[in-house]
């Protein structure tokens, strides 16, 4: 029988032992997850798609031709941690951390 804490969150659990137990980690979502989460969050905002259309000298149909291609999900996730009120709203639509976003990123570019 697991009891929750009361003055942590509820991924932090004690059993009848005292000992702790934590839940699952969430997994931590791919390259093309996270690109697909960014695009679907500039598709529903059109100044910000448009925003980013400018910096990046797309035009729609360079757009099109790009999804799914590898440089554009890099791209497309640079952008967004570089732009940090872009990057929390993305968080908060999708009940992720900025944490989270920066490691995939991390990953892209293990350099810095």
């Amino acid at each position: 029988m697991f009891c929750p804490k009361v003055r942590v969150t509820s991924t932090a659990y004690e059993t009848r032992n005292g000992r702790p137990v934590l839940a699952l980690k969430i997994p931590q979502p791919t390259v093309p997850e996270l690109a697909d989460l960014c695009l679907n969050h500039l598709a529903q905002n059109p100044e910000q798609l448009a925003e980013f259309m400018g910096i990046t000298g797309l035009s729609p149909d360079g757009l099109r031709k790009s999804l799914g291609g590898a440089g554009f999900q890099r791209g497309l996730i640079d952008y967004v941690v570089q732009n940090e009120p872009l990057l929390l709203a993305i968080c908060a639509a999708n009940s992720l951390s900025p944490d989270t976003v920066m490691r995939v990123w991390a990953k892209l570019n293990p350099a810095g």
